[in-house]
């Protein structure tokens, strides 16, 4: 796991972690570390030729030296230009390439996590370490530590330099020093909390946001808007609290230092007046020293707000490796392709909770329990039974969207987990009540933009659908933008085009997951056409509500607090007269449908 920032400024471990990503950049990091140095090398040779000036031309009226040293102070300050700009780029561009890689990497990690991850992780919190954590980052490259150690080694250089120049003068300067070493220090130690509490608001606002645009028709429905904005406010109010406690400390902090830079300028003069009187140190020192003043505290003074933003770099880093090193993935070490899959299914004794721990689950906490069954191939099993049963539950397992605890789920005979994981999923197509659709086109909606599905495969599946003719009047047809999840779409038009999207990938397994319990009658006519015709060859897993859609079914499991209660066809388990037969008379007496003859 990542290292935990706690009153630390920096951690080495996680710093190194995060410099090993600049590695591929190895020219850019050297460049813009050459470049920190010289700019900290150059820093005070203007002064010094400022000193020069005064002390050799102008108080000897020497106009040819004087232009001399202005030609040369033009083109070092032109050197100078050019170097710092070249720096500012190459470090921004460091720390841009850097995170673009991070960002590259943790997408792809959270892309590969099992889905329990996500059932226990808010989706704005992970948008927040993918954007702005991220961005925090790359601060450290362009404001963080090089800036940092460029700020040190001018001071050092600076003082160096004053010291050679004029011992008794660099003290009379520094006196005021201690105070403003105080100084940075309370404020880096209490910037750092603001800003932790900054980033914790900007997760809770992104949290926030998501969940309530995604789910801002639930607040319509039930005229929540007032109610919710209330609570929206008040986060928004602490995210405000955040930076306005950040400001303050920059407000304050500040003027200090310009206090005390002006303190150690006033004695500077009083010191300096008196020794020039005096004939122990020359106009041009004095002046120098007054430039030296502020080169000296103007990095001091930003090292506080450096060292801040390393540390909100080290914070956002951690919480990046923190997601980084989640060992939440499917372990994919099976390599099994099979030529061709036939779609045998077998659950031998299966258990599974979704609380994955070191102790055994309650009874309460099983969601299925020793589970047995088969299904040959191009067969049909139907999965019945009350919400919470555990038929989504047994879907899961199949695509190793979850572990099991104890037993074994083998496809043609071979446990699933020995088989490669990308080619298990790619033979099994699902079909969820639940429709997800990207704000895309029809086309890229349905071959999900795979290079091997063309647009004739796509029109052709959608014919036997019998959805061509509707995407056709849309305006583009198959181009057209179904706008995000779907919205420009009726529920029914959504599922069509999933249903499509399961068959044009052609699976040897076919999971229909309620995939028609959101659609009218009329267009649960049409799919139900569909799937007759387009089941043949497939072993297909059909979990149903509507009793109705599984009565052809080879084999009808109807499970019940993840148990197995009653197996058989639709006419064998009417006959049993038991589980199955009261949700029959139950659901087609509600809807007032005559009832077949036994």
């Amino acid at each position: 796991m990542a290292s935990k920032i706690t009153g630390k400024t920096y951690d080495w471990k996680l710093l190194k972690r995060v410099f090993n990503y600049a590695r591929p950049y190895k020219s850019k990091f050297f460049w813009s570390v050459t470049l920190t140095l010289l700019i900290a090398a150059l820093a005070p040779i203007r002064p010094l030729l400022i000193q020069k000036t005064l002390d050799d031309y102008i108080f000897f009226n020497d106009t040819s030296g004087l232009l001399n040293m202005t030609l040369l102070m033009i083109a070092i300050l032109l050197v100078q230009t050019f170097i710092q700009y070249f720096h500012t780029f190459l470090t921004n561009a460091l720390g841009q390439s850097v995170i673009k890689d991070l960002r590259t990497d943790i997408f792809n990690h959270i892309t590969k996590l099992r889905l329990k991850y996500f059932d226990r992780t808010p989706i704005g919190q992970l948008i927040t370490r993918t954007v702005s954590d991220l961005e925090t980052i790359a601060d450290i490259f362009s404001e963080g530590l090089i800036s940092i150690i460029g700020d040190s080694l001018q001071v050092i250089t600076i003082i160096a330099v004053m010291l050679y120049a004029d011992w008794r003068l660099t003290l009379i300067v520094l006196i005021p020093m201690p105070f403003l070493m105080v100084a940075t220090y309370v404020f880096k130690e209490a910037i750092k909390s603001a800003f932790q509490d900054v980033r914790t608001q900007i997760s809770s606002l992104n949290t926030f946001l998501q969940e309530h645009i995604t789910g801002v028709s639930i607040i319509q429905y039930f005229a929540r808007e007032d109610q919710e904005f209330k609570k929206f406010n008040q986060i928004n109010a602490n995210h405000r609290d955040a930076h306005i406690r950040s400001n303050w400390y920059y407000s304050i902090f500040f003027p200090v230092v310009e206090i005390i830079s002006a303190l150690s300028l006033g004695l500077l003069v009083w010191y300096g007046s008196k020794s020039i009187l005096n004939q122990q140190v020359s106009p041009g020192v004095v002046v120098a020293f007054i430039m030296y003043i502020n080169m000296l505290f103007r990095p001091i003074r930003e090292l506080a707000d450096k060292f801040n933003t390393l540390q909100m770099g080290m914070v956002g880093a951690d919480r990046i490796f923190t997601v980084l090193d989640t060992d939440e993935k499917t372990v994919n070490d099976g390599a099994i392709i099979l030529p061709k899959m036939k779609g045998e299914i077998a659950f031998n004794k299966v258990w599974f909770s979704y609380k994955q721990t070191e102790e055994t689950p309650t009874n309460e906490e099983w969601i299925l329990k020793d589970i047995s069954f088969k299904v040959k191939e191009g067969e049909t099993l139907a999965l019945v039974g009350a919400t919470g049963a555990g038929k989504s539950s047994t879907i899961n397992i199949l695509n190793r969207f979850y572990e099991i605890s104890k037993g074994e789920v083998t496809i043609d005979g071979i446990p699933i987990k020995d088989f490669e994981l990308n080619y298990l999923r790619s033979q099994i197509a699902t079909v969820l009540q639940d429709v997800f659709l990207f704000s895309d086109t029809i086309q890229n909606n349905i071959s999900l933009k795979s290079d091997e599905i063309t647009l004739e495969q796509i029109i052709a599946a959608a014919k036997d659908v019998g959805a061509h003719d509707f995407i056709m009047r849309l305006p583009g047809g198959y181009q057209y933008n179904v706008q995000e999840r779907g919205a420009t779409l009726s529920v029914g038009q959504a599922q069509l085009i999933s249903f499509i999207r399961a068959l044009v990938h052609q699976p040897k397994i076919l999971v229909l997951d309620e995939a028609t319990s959101s659609v009218d009658t009329e267009t649960e006519e049409l799919i139900q056409k569909a799937i007759e015709k387009l089941m043949t060859g497939r072993t297909s897993i059909v979990i149903a509500h509507r009793l109705s859609t599984i009565q052809n079914a080879n084999k009808i499991i109807v499970l019940d607090h993840g148990e197995i209660k009653e197996m058989g066809t639709h006419q064998e388990l009417l006959a049993l007269n038991g589980y199955y037969k009261h949700l029959y008379d139950l659901q087609f007496s509600s809807v007032g449908i005559k009832k077949e003859p036994k």
